[in-house]
């Protein structure tokens, strides 16, 4: 036995000494207790996994049953696998990386015990997720980092934006969590166990009439779990908001932990998913309509976290786009790259942002890269790593999942080659804004500690050399790598439409920026459309929010509460009342009225003993 439960317990125990002692504690132990968590979880993970090399087969550890309800036994188990391994590695160490990066980018900020108590407690949901052996546990860290993203996201509770995006995400998680939450009563009622092996295998079993019904709905109740989850249209609204939190919550939530859960579940579910094309072609579209709508919003923002934000949406939808095309090692490989690269932008934003003193617009920037070069240069190579140029690790990871997708279908790998483009643009604009030409902000610049830009120094090798790392070999026992062949062509293809969406960039933001608003003022509708985020929050609020507000304020307010409930309890108040009135007369304080009463009342007990007795 391995204890595998001691990967996600190290940073409960970090949760719960925070949480509870952390008030009374300094930051200096604070810090070693949330980041020495973390640490141990790592360790402990790495450990493990040289334990088992080279974990040809999953090895699961049953602890004792969870519910036992008829013959329905759902244990509280953990497994791991090449898919949590890999799951492991990634969520352990880019979220110790962020810890320490947040120790000082939180140097200053109130309530520092309570966010690192709350990150821990991130960090042991998630890696439930990943270790959990049946559906029902992993739903239980699917919840718990919603919770924490809740809480995370709002921790600036005194600004109302910030409780606002804390409560769009969970809510919007919600109706996502409802379709996967059916799916596991689906899988319940139809196989008799939530336990993966056993799921997997008696899906197996399945007759070819049975998968169109009962698998495809299983299927799509699961993508809609993870459309939430892993911000994808039509629920991906909540994500851009999430930027209301701290930077190290942006980078933890953008790279290692919430959002990549549905694409980890999406591909866990693989051998569901591969008997049900239906499903697994809504995935491959729902994946490349994401990410071309989110790259295009990408285009014009001027907020450099919002920036990475939808880039977050859109590289997240290159993952989808991977899975439906049936390459699930390439959508996990391009998780893994992401995570490096996507955790350097958040960071590398946030060292930006602490130098100007809490600047984020990139309008207010400019010529930085003499100022903070340590930071200019780790950004730029998290850019050259999402751009895709090669020999980087986004050009990797991004080459599986457009030759997939070419091999799928060809004109989704059009698409995926001019998105391609897009994002090399919009991030390259977002680093020529902030770090070329004369400086237009207001405040003096000054590089971060090295508590901060080490990470990010770490974060940059790995997104230089972390397609270096070839997952998809390593997962080939789980996902055979037979999607798609290298053609030399299509990879020119989408490295030239990278390096193009880079040359833009450059000319209108360096060489002739005057030419970028030229061109915003030109497009008119179009760049208002784009720089209003297509509206769809605007949609949601005239076409749900509304209609909702108002019916719960007429029907459910005055009609329900006020006319039904309130109208009872307050006839019952008043009858009570008028009762007690007419009562109280009795108690006059008048011994002439008291006598006469029990006159009264012996006589009428006398007549009624006189009418009973003549009666018998």
């Amino acid at each position: 036995m391995q204890h595998l439960w001691l990967i996600p317990i190290l940073p409960l125990a970090g949760f719960l000494a925070n949480g509870l002692f952390g008030r009374r504690a300094s930051r200096s132990v604070v810090n070693m207790i949330a980041i020495g968590s973390v640490l141990a979880a790592f360790l402990w993970t790495l450990k493990t996994l040289l334990a088992l090399a080279p974990l040809e087969a999953p090895h699961a550890e049953r602890y004792f049953t969870w519910i036992a309800s008829g013959e329905l036994r759902i244990g509280c188990d953990l497994a791991v696998d090449r898919l949590s391994a890999v799951m492991l590695l990634v969520v352990t160490g880019v979220g110790l990386l962020i810890h320490i990066y947040a120790a000082g980018y939180m140097a200053h900020e109130g309530g520092y015990y309570r966010f690192f108590a709350f990150l821990n407690l991130f960090m042991f949901f998630m890696l439930v997720l990943v270790l959990a052996a049946n559906f029902l546990l992993l739903f239980v860290g699917w919840e718990g980092v919603g919770l924490c993203s809740y809480l995370l996201i709002g921790f600036y509770f005194l600004r109302k934006s910030a409780t606002d995006a804390g409560k769009k995400a969970f809510i919007v998680n919600r109706i996502g969590d409802f379709g996967f939450a059916l799916a596991i009563f689906l899988l319940m009622v139809n196989f008799g166990t939530l336990d993966f092996a056993q799921v997997f295998a008696k899906s197996a079993a399945l007759p070819v009439e049975h998968t169109a019904g009962i698998l495809t709905t299983i299927c799509l109740l699961l993508m809609l779990g993870a459309a939430g989850k892993s911000a994808q249209v039509p629920l991906y609204v909540w994500l851009p908001d999430a930027m209301e939190g701290p930077t190290p919550v942006s980078a933890l939530i953008h790279a290692a932990t919430m959002v990549t859960a549905g694409v980890y579940m999406v591909a866990r579910s693989a051998a569901l998913f591969t008997r049900a094309p239906l499903a697994l072609d809504v995935v491959a579209y729902v994946g490349l309509l994401t990410a071309v709508l989110a790259a295009t919003i990408g285009l014009v923002q001027n907020d450099i976290k919002k920036v990475f934000a939808y880039s977050t949406v859109s590289q997240l939808g290159y993952m989808f786009l991977g899975l439906g095309a049936g390459a699930f090692s390439a959508g996990i490989f391009h998780l893994v790259t992401h995570a490096f690269f996507k955790a350097l932008l958040f960071l590398g934003a946030g060292s930006v942002i602490h130098a100007l003193s809490g600047e984020q617009d990139l309008r207010q920037m400019g010529g930085l890269r003499s100022k903070i070069p340590v930071t200019f240069w780790t950004l730029l190579c998290a850019s050259v790593a999402i751009a895709g140029v090669p020999p980087f690790s986004g050009f990797y990871s991004k080459d599986e999942i457009l030759l997939a997708a070419h091999h799928h279908a060809p004109w989704m790998y059009w698409v995926g080659v001019v998105t391609a483009g897009m994002t090399a643009f919009y991030v390259f604009r977002a680093l020529f804004m902030a770090f070329f030409g004369s400086y237009r902000g207001h405040h003096h610049a000054h590089e971060s500690p090295l508590v901060m830009t080490a990470p990010l120094m770490a974060l940059a090798a790995l997104s230089l050399a972390g397609g270096k790392l070839n997952v998809p070999a390593y997962l080939e026992p789980m996902f055979p790598r037979g999607e798609a062949h290298h053609d030399s062509a299509l990879v020119a293809f989408s490295v030239g439409a990278g390096l193009a969406g880079i040359a833009l960039a450059y000319l209108l933001y360096v060489v002739r920026p005057a030419l970028a608003d030229t061109l915003a003022s030109r497009s008119g509708a179009l760049y208002r459309l784009l720089y209003g985020k297509y509206f769809v929050d605007e949609i949601y609020d005239a076409a749900l929010i509304r209609p909702v507000e108002a019916m719960s304020r007429v029907v459910l307010w005055r009609g329900f509460d006020v006319g039904v409930i309130d109208g009872i309890a307050n006839g019952l108040g008043s009858r009570s009342q008028r009762i007690g009135g007419a009562l109280r007369k009795l108690q006059s304080g008048n011994i002439r009225s008291y006598a006469a009463w029990v006159l009264a009342g012996a006589i009428l007990l006398l007549v009624t003993l006189t009418v009973a007795g003549g009666e018998r």
